[in-house]
């Protein structure tokens, strides 16, 4: 009998929410994920983990999740805050697109970023956020290109409001109403189906019905 090959799968922003739905529904689909611990930051150390990594695996799958965000006027922002959300949200799917392509290539595999609705809008307070996010979406949509005779997928995920704890340290966070929400569970769902599709979904946005946020 033939040795099923297993699929592998690097994830980031694996503890909570969204990313963390993506790890589990992965896993309960006969993936092996990797789930980096490097901060994001921190691209020394991001890049002699991920180089670690692929000395001993071949990657099927990069997931770009991990992501921050600030809502509040552009001059109360700190530099450090601007600092990290470009690392986070748009350096570290970048390099890790870099250090992950020739694995990629060799298995012709597949690219996930989860950006965000504000990537193909423009909303009061979202300047900063609404870069990091459109870059990442940019970036993705231009990489496809690039890839498409080496058949590497590359698929932007635009989510709209989506209960989970990224809304702790903000004002506001969507309603209670069911359909004025999304739930990290169907953004991982969307991510076997895009995976599991025949051709490739470069951009999908997924939107709840209605609009409605509640303010803290």
């Amino acid at each position: 009998m033939e040795k099923r090959v297993e699929t592998k799968a690097i994830v980031t922003g694996y503890s909570s929410g969204i990313g963390k739905a993506i790890c589990e529904t992965l896993e309960t689909n006969g993936y092996k994920v990797f789930k980096l611990e490097s901060r994001l930051e921190d691209s020394v150390h991001l890049e002699l983990e991920v180089k670690t990594l692929l000395k001993t695996h071949d990657i099927d799958l990069l997931v770009n999740c991990a992501g921050v965000g600030v809502f509040k006027p552009h001059e109360e922002i700190s530099i450090h805050k601007i600092k990290e959300l470009i690392d986070v949200n748009l350096t570290a799917p970048i390099l890790l697109a870099n250090l992950c392509l020739r694995s990629l290539k060799k298995t012709k595999g597949h690219i996930i970023n989860i950006a965000s609705v504000e990537a193909t809008r423009h909303s009061k307070f979202s300047a900063l956020y609404t870069a990091t996010k459109s870059g990442l979406r940019d970036f993705g949509l231009a990489l496809f290109e690039e890839l498409r005779k080496a058949d590497v997928k590359v698929t932007t995920i635009n989510p709209d409001l989506t209960k989970t704890n990224f809304f702790d340290e903000f004002n506001f966070e969507p309603s209670e109403n069911k359909e004025a929400h999304l739930l990290a569970e169907d953004i991982a769902k969307s991510v076997l189906k895009i995976i599991e599709f025949d051709g490739v979904v470069t951009d999908i946005t997924i939107r709840p019905q209605r609009l409605e946020i509640k303010k803290k």
